[in-house]
């Protein structure tokens, strides 16, 4: 990844281990990257689907939680998930692309939809999320 999206703030522990990164974030959308790897894949040879509710869940997250600002970070937990799967994957680039749909001041409602390298949708899912204090504006917190 050449831009640094988050804005030096480091990758987690859970995003080294998968191994998705932030390709594109904007305000109310967000889209991850992960590269299939057999660490990625169940017993049958297939994307676990573990993996692809993370991206929905992860997408989300930051779809609801872009800010502006530099040095300061916005942050949000999971308080609801739904995920449904479409598709299979083997292979190849996964690509989760989510949008905050809706929500006040802080709670939150943000969509997600996986695609493989071919462009077929293999996931989606809809979650709500809820800001942590200090997240509920744009500003956000000091990194």
């Amino acid at each position: 990844m050449s831009t640094d999206l988050l804005d030096g703030e480091p990758r987690s522990g859970f995003q080294e281990l998968l191994g998705y990164h932030l390709a594109e974030w904007t305000e109310d959308r967000a889209v991850l990257e992960l590269t299939v790897e057999r660490k990625h894949c169940n017993r049958a040879g297939l994307v676990h689907g573990g993996v692809l509710a993370t991206l929905i869940d992860t997408s989300c997250g930051f779809a609801a939680t872009f800010c502006p600002h530099p040095g300061r970070v916005r942050r949000c937990v999971t308080l609801q998930l739904t995920t449904s799967f479409t598709g299979q994957a083997r292979h190849g680039l996964l690509r989760a692309i989510a949008h905050k749909k809706a929500g006040g001041s802080r709670i939150v409602f943000c969509s997600s939809e996986v695609f493989d390298d071919s462009g077929k949708l293999v996931a989606m899912g809809e979650g709500t999320f809820r800001y942590r204090t200090g997240s509920e504006t744009p500003e956000g917190v000091a990194l």
